[in-house]
């Protein structure tokens, strides 16, 4: 039941992987790298931004050390939704949180983390293996076409299918904010957090001091400000403190010695003859 449910909450998120990932794996063939490439990047790292620019990177004949300095900038931030997911994980072995931590992706942690109910096991890999086959499934696809119709199109047409595979680059950002304005619509906090986030962005891209950074940086730099920012602006009640303040009046009024006299003077003969 839990894996089930947790397929269906994952279905979104695979539909929104599949033109995203299609446009990598046509973007690495069109770059001459062979089919087989980007359909086995995506099913060993499962994470688009840092899939993109390490196969930028690659072709760019860029050496290993950059290649894994720049992985670990862009990827560092699925550390900090790691650590923040791991609070829910309570009881999880080592192994159930090795095979979760891979499939920790941007979407994948904002459905994880807003869930009321406890996470189990059976929900986060029905989640997360729905839409890794979305985000492989997209890669297969892309990789596919883009052999096909590589070698079948040229001219202008070959310029209006670069154009098109360009398009579906915004896909992954439209599902994102999908999933993040519902949550910002029922809780402040989520919109003060989604506030501060943008304006953080935008401090980054402006700024010239600051835009030399690497992005991976920007984007762990913000999420640890804001993150902060927020958690002081509305620090989270501990679990039970609410039961605490019930008032014990009610079972004391159930146990009263006045309420079982009652009792007992309608059972008396005098109280039904009393009018007699």
């Amino acid at each position: 039941m839990e894996f089930t449910k947790g397929i269906k909450d994952g279905l979104p998120i695979a539909l929104g992987y599949v033109p995203v990932a299609f446009a990598y794996a046509v973007g690495a063939v069109d770059r001459g790298f062979p089919l087989w490439f980007p359909i086995l990047i995506s099913a060993s790292n499962f994470t688009g931004t840092g899939q993109f620019a390490g196969t930028n990177l690659i072709a760019a004949g860029a050496s290993l050390a950059v290649l894994f300095a720049t992985m670990l900038v862009i990827n560092i931030r699925y550390a900090l939704m790691s650590l923040s997911l791991s609070q829910k994980m309570e009881g999880f072995p080592l192994w159930q949180r090795a095979v979760i931590a891979f499939g920790v992706t941007d979407e994948n942690f904002a459905v994880a983390i807003r869930r009321p109910q406890k996470l189990t096991f059976p929900y986060l890999m029905g989640l997360m293996s729905c839409s890794f086959c979305g985000w492989v499934g997209g890669t297969v696809l892309g990789a596919a076409l883009a052999a096909i119709l590589s070698s079948l199109l040229t001219g202008s047409a070959a310029a209006y299918y670069q154009l098109a595979m360009s398009a579906f680059n915004i896909a992954l950002y439209a599902m994102f904010v999908a999933i993040v304005i519902p949550a910002a619509r029922e809780e402040r906090s989520v919109l003060l957090l989604v506030a501060l986030s943008v304006a953080a962005s935008c401090v980054f891209y402006f700024v010239p001091a600051l835009q030399a950074l690497p992005d991976g940086l920007e984007i762990v730099i913000c999420s640890i400000v804001c993150t902060v920012a927020v958690s002081l602006l509305f620090p989270r009640k501990e679990e039970g403190t609410d039961k605490q303040e019930e008032t014990p009046g009610a079972e004391k009024a159930e146990g009263a010695p006045g309420a079982e006299k009652a009792e007992e003077a309608k059972g008396e003969p005098g109280a039904e003859g009393g009018k007699q």
